[in-house]
């Protein structure tokens, strides 16, 4: 039985009919899976390689695309620090009423408890003219000069909240307190809240709009880039092409050099925008501190880096696909 094994082993296989086409072999998924690792893992190794092989060029394209990235990302800092600030102002809904000086602390708490019965009142806040003096020499920092005072020139303030914000800008609560005998001046600031909501408005429109310009810029830095890298590699790429190369084969490593331009001009970015953020610490600090560091300015978090990034080597990625998709559609990079 042994001897009759190696008999057939040793015959030739059939030749396939000449009508036949050849039978394809599938090979197991781990083998498929590990001859894809090795021509990606080939790929990006050899778009590090080729850029490192150029370090001054390399260097003076991530620079270009650290700065073209850098300011959308520090105008949104400014945007959204100065959005931020404006909030509490924007949201605000109090009715400062300021009452004649003549008036007393009574006259003060009997209108208060006026207001307070009202349907549209949600609370009524007293101020008397010795909480506004602390309250202006702790801030105005004219301690010495307000000494000198005989006496106080502060009247009673009723900080007045209205359940809603009215869509007009002189609701009836404002009118019946400027109607009122003893009130000397009314304050509400709705018509220069809504003007700075449109300025905010205005602001966000402009940063999208640089934002995407610059977002172009990078994307044709990308893809100039790509493009003259492969006219310098055009031998390679026909010679390639004529030993039946595919069109993936031949793009993977261009895009795998734009998806390395994306990320490390990216990380450029950011440090970039870190060096602007410490050369500007200290006047900021000593701002604050004027302020009694009663706001505080927010610098670029986890979340907005990570989009960067991932915003970053996507443009790197499609200005590399649209280099190489124009060469490649001729059957050859074109000179």
């Amino acid at each position: 039985m042994i001897r009759q094994a190696a008999r057939n082993a040793r015959k030739p296989a059939p030749a396939p009919s000449k009508g036949a086409a050849p039978r394809r072999v599938r090979l197991p998924w781990r083998q498929r899976f590990a001859a894809w690792r090795d021509q990606h893992s080939h790929a990006f190794f050899s778009s590090l390689g080729r850029l490192a092989a150029k370090p001054w060029a390399t260097m003076l394209t991530l620079l270009v695309l650290g700065f073209a990235l850098a300011l959308p990302l520090l105008f949104f800092l400014v945007f959204n620090n100065a959005r931020e600030l404006s909030g509490g102002l924007r949201e605000a809904r109090e009715i400062t009423a300021f009452l004649k000086p003549e008036q007393d602390a009574k006259t003060a708490t009997t209108l208060a408890d006026e207001l307070r019965q009202r349907t549209d009142v949600a609370s009524v806040l007293i101020r008397t003219p010795e909480q506004g003096l602390a309250e202006f020499r702790q801030l105005s920092g004219f301690g010495e000069a307000l000494d000198s005072l005989q006496t106080n020139p502060l009247p009673s303030v009723l900080m007045v909240t209205p359940r809603a914000i009215a869509d007009t800008d002189n609701p009836a609560l404002v009118a019946a307190l400027k109607a009122d005998t003893r009130v000397d001046f009314v304050q509400y600031d709705a018509a220069w809240r809504h003007k700075l909501t449109d300025i905010l408005h205005f602001g966000e429109r402009i940063v999208v709009v640089i934002a995407a310009l610059l977002a172009l810029a990078t994307l044709l830095v990308i893809g100039n880039t790509v493009r003259m890298d492969i006219q310098s590699r055009s031998e390679e790429i026909s010679v390639m092409q004529m030993i039946g190369a595919s069109n993936g084969f031949v793009r993977r490593p261009f895009l795998y050099s734009g998806l390395c331009y994306g990320l490390l001009g990216s990380l450029f970015a950011l440090l970039i925008v870190a060096a602007v953020e410490l050369a500007l610490a200290e006047p900021i600090g000593r701002l604050q501190g004027s302020y009694a560091h009663r706001f505080s300015l927010r610098g670029v978090d986890a979340a907005v880096a990570l989009v960067l990034i991932i915003a970053s080597a996507l443009l790197g990625w499609l200005g590399a696909f649209f280099a190489t998709a124009r060469h490649l559609a001729a059957g050859q990079p074109q000179e």
